[in-house]
């Protein structure tokens, strides 16, 4: 079973629970903030996107205190694999779960469109399903997703490969064009040093019927669901 963190504010939530459910057929289950744990049969653990309190503050400011964050941190720190897009990437920052912060975009403008995405790793628990250097084309919707850290952190984080995903043209080129948000080093999904938790703007929920213009999410959250499987078949 894999659990669906819902904040209040949360918009994702429930398209999260479609692609796993209707799309990768695994079961889930929505999990309130103020609930003291997470399921006991929990294999994941899912934050999805949208405007947690509002975005006071900070996007993800608040959420960190809600209750059900120490079990999230429990669950990460005893090896599971916890997944944050967008609003989600935003509460695992704050939390400490993940390195660096989310910035207002360049140019202060909310952005809703398709991108690019060069997957940098492929034997995450989050990207095994594809190869190093494959292209993914998944929508972003944010107004504070631009990945900061500073200069020493950065290069802690390409010398400990933990940069998953980046910005990128249609054919992989990663530059300045390619850069929706002003990411440092084009960066739009990260991991943890240990790998089991990753945090991505883009969102691959958005991104699993061909209906809706395409099906790269499978990547992603599909790779989540093998992880789990071969885990609980090991």
């Amino acid at each position: 079973m894999f659990a669906v963190v819902q904040f209040p504010g949360s918009n994702d939530d429930r398209d999260m629970r479609f692609a796993l459910e209707r799309v990768l057929g695994v079961p889930s289950r929505l999990v309130w903030h103020k609930d003291a744990a997470l399921p006991s049969d929990a294999k994941a653990v899912l934050l999805p996107g949208g405007f947690s309190y509002g975005d006071y503050l900070r996007c993800g400011a608040m959420a960190r205190f809600s209750p059900i964050m120490a079990d999230v941190r429990r669950f990460a720190d005893a090896g599971g694999r916890v997944l944050g897009t967008c609003n989600g990437f935003q509460v695992l920052c704050e939390a400490g779960l993940l390195p660096g912060a989310l910035l207002r975009n360049r140019g202060l403008h909310f952005i809703c469109d398709d991108v690019h995405l060069r997957v940098e790793r492929a034997d995450t628990p989050f990207t095994q399903r594809a190869e190093p250097g494959a292209v993914l084309r998944i929508p972003i919707k944010h107004g504070e997703g631009a990945y900061f850290a500073p200069p020493p952190l950065l290069a802690a984080l390409e010398q400990n490969r933990q940069v998953v995903l980046r910005y990128c043209g249609p054919d992989g080129a990663v530059d300045e064009a390619s850069n929706p948000n002003g990411s440092a080093a084009n960066i739009a999904g990260i991991v943890n040093e240990r790998g089991n938790v990753i945090g991505l703007m883009p969102h691959p929920e958005h991104a699993v019927e061909p209906l809706i213009g395409g099906v790269d999410g499978r990547v992603i959250l599909g790779s989540l669901v093998d992880a789990v499987r071969g885990s609980a078949s090991a």
